[in-house]
């Protein structure tokens, strides 16, 4: 038997005792997995479970899914963040069921559906199908670097065939997608980013990093300056008596078909005289009361850093937010929209109930 061989086997036998009992485990059904992969993406497991779950009650099926709309699939995705994820599974949605279609489990229909690269094709592919599709997530590349001493990249293209090739080596010659989530397990519990089990590891005799003394430099990774853009968002808290105004955001920009509070986007901070203006040229507004600053806050995402200032605009010459644009929502239906995390927060603080 070759040291493959004993690697793959052992990290299965591994997998057997320690597994994660998570509720996607308990079932071969490729849309099932298919949520799942896709909710995890970008998302701790501890976090993703509940997600999982309500994204599952909510629409068990390929076709309750489909019938739904985009408020509905992003309200079940508020505060997950990346939400072109949830506008995808719902595009993808629509398609199949009226193409009668159901959700497809082999890799070759997978990869042509938006949202599903090589990665999540694999995945689902090798667990619903018994594919022999290698997988490649962040815990794989840190295993196969470790054992094999790739001293690679693993976030530049060039490596990427390198860490392929391995990964396909080490598959067993059945049970393929039992396989996956077992090194994916192995590389999440045992061959941990920091403080990995080295003393309780099982492939520990086959891994060159710990024979060379040098776990703490694989995986290798180089660090990409990510140019972050700065943009100041300034919010407009109405409330007329139990209503508030809402609009959707339509735009290919963050937040795509979530709702806000209506918005005055500036090129820096403004104070409230000057906000006024912009709130009387942007609306055609002859009279209005100076806002009041009600909160501020800093909120990161991956490549934006946004300074959020919450405005209150109090008084009676409301009635100019009376048009298509908005929504003049009751305090009570708040709920069923779907907002953006810094939102969703503002209006759980400040909304009487």
């Amino acid at each position: 038997m070759n040291f493959k061989k004993k690697i793959s086997e052992s990290i299965i036998s591994w997998y057997h005792i320690n597994k994660r009992d998570l509720p996607w485990r308990k079932t071969k059904n490729s849309y099932k997995i298919w949520v799942s992969e896709i909710v995890l993406q970008q998302t701790k497991i501890s976090q993703g479970i509940n997600y999982y779950n309500e994204f599952i009650s909510k629409f068990p099926n390929l076709e309750s899914l489909a019938k739904s709309s985009d408020s509905e699939i992003l309200k079940v995705w508020q505060g997950l963040g990346y939400y072109n994820r949830a506008l995808n599974m719902l595009k993808n949605a629509k398609i199949l069921y009226n193409e009668k279609k159901k959700f497809p489990k082999s890799y070759d229909k997978l990869i042509k559906l938006k949202g599903i690269g090589e990665y999540t094709a694999s995945a689902i592919s090798s667990i619903c199908n018994n594919e022999k599709k290698a997988v490649l997530d962040g815990n794989v590349y840190r295993v196969l670097s470790r054992v094999f001493n790739i001293s690679k990249p693993i976030n530049k293209l060039s490596s990427q065939k390198i860490f392929k090739q391995k990964a396909e080596e080490l598959l067993p010659e059945n049970n393929f997608g039992d396989y996956n989530q077992a090194i994916m397990d192995f590389g999440s519990i045992q061959c941990k980013p920091m403080n990995p089990k080295c003393n309780i590891c099982v492939i520990v005799k086959y891994c060159k990093s710990y024979e060379l003394q040098n776990i703490r430099s694989r995986p290798r990774k180089i660090k990409n300056q990510k140019k972050i853009k700065l943009r100041h968002l300034n919010y407009l808290f109405i409330c007329d008596k139990n209503y508030i105004y809402l609009q959707k955001r339509k735009n290919f920009d963050i937040w795509k078909n979530l709702y806000e509070l209506p918005l005055i986007e500036t090129n820096e901070t403004i104070e409230n005289e000057l906000l006024k203006l912009s709130i009387q040229n942007k609306f055609k507004i002859k009279k209005i009361n100076s806002p009041l600053l009600s909160k501020k806050i800093i909120h990161k995402l991956s490549h934006q850093k946004l300074n959020i200032c919450f405005w209150k605009l109090e008084g009676k010459a409301m009635n100019f937010f009376y048009n298509k644009d908005f929504i003049r929502a009751h305090k009570s239906e708040i709920i069923k929209y779907p907002f953006p995390k810094p939102i969703s927060k503002y209006l759980n603080e400040h909304l009487i109930k």
